[in-house]
């Protein structure tokens, strides 16, 4: 062990810098020995709370003084962190859980630092999104590797509905955090929202004691919460699975799966064209289903 904090000493940390520290989202054990030499080496840590970042501290051994910077005071505590950059001294930033700034206050105080002449350096680490996405599988194929971090999904149901109108032509993954009291519907929002069989990966409470990770049709998810009351407790990360890699700009299906689908609509259903021109053309079959819907609309309409 020994040899690892060495390693991790070995590097330079100049004073008069700010550190962002990527702390663990659940399991302790997921600190690295980076994070812990830096939150060691700093003259105070910058915390989103300095009760839950008291605790963190206290498990690993160290003592160091704490400043709160969260989103209510971020602005106004980025100039007194600035101050104490220029006098020399060494900050680290962490918050609650995971990498700051992402769906986490951090890119204020980051973005006063810069412009204040201070020099910003990140320790990377834990991270929700990036977690559930190692799982996802060939969700992420179908973008080479793309995805989209969308942070948590509106509040309301009217802008969440729209919201996922907008994510559901992605040709590739696309990830969101959600909150207990609100899983329950935002899963019956993307239920109703996207195709039955797009694939969603439901990941609850992750590295945590009683982590669970369920991969199933946005369909089925429902049911699926409903099915245990502890399913509906914890943190949740969702990664929704995307449309397909052969769709234009605007979100629909190209000139050619476009073409296939509507001489396969002339003879079959619209579920089993959707199917077959995507084989055909490499389309994503729930763009081609929502468009053939749309089609048979229109001509009923007619």
């Amino acid at each position: 062990m020994s040899d690892w904090i060495s390693l991790a000493a070995s590097q330079s940390y100049p004073a008069g810098t700010l550190y962002v520290v990527a702390t663990p989202i659940g399991n302790v054990a997921d600190l690295s020995l980076r994070a812990l030499h830096v939150l060691g080496l700093a003259d105070a840590v910058a915390c989103e709370d300095t009760r839950n970042t008291g605790q963190l501290l206290s498990r690993v051994g160290l003592q160091r003084p704490l400043v709160a910077v969260h989103e209510h005071n971020e602005r106004e505590a980025a100039g007194r962190i600035a101050a104490r950059l220029a006098a020399g001294e060494r900050i680290a930033y962490v918050s609650d859980a995971g990498t700051p700034g992402i769906s986490d206050p951090g890119a204020r105080l980051v973005e006063a630092v810069r412009a204040a002449g201070h020099p910003v350096v990140p320790l990377p680490g834990p991270s929700a999104a990036v977690a559930a996405l190692s799982v996802a599988g060939d969700m992420l194929d179908a973008g080479e590797g793309r995805f989209t971090f969308v942070g948590f999904l509106p509040s309301k149901p009217k802008a969440r509905t729209e919201a996922i109108a907008r994510l559901a032509a992605l040709d590739h993954a696309w990830v969101c955090y959600e909150a207990p009291h609100r899983i329950a519907d935002t899963l019956a929002a993307l239920a109703a929202g996207l195709p039955g069989e797009r694939r969603l990966l439901v990941g609850r409470e992750l590295t945590k004691l009683f982590e669970d990770i369920a991969v199933l049709p946005v369909a089925q998810a429902p049911a699926w919460l409903a099915a245990d009351p502890n399913r509906a407790k914890g943190e949740f990360v969702l990664v929704v699975e995307g449309a397909g890699a052969a769709t234009a700009a605007d979100g629909l299906p190209d000139a050619e799966a476009q073409r296939v689908l509507a001489l396969l609509l002339a003879e079959l259903p619209a579920k089993r064209a959707a199917k077959l021109a995507a084989a055909i053309t490499g389309a994503g079959t729930d763009a081609l289903y929502q468009l053939a819907l749309a089609q048979r609309a229109g001509q009923a309409e007619d």
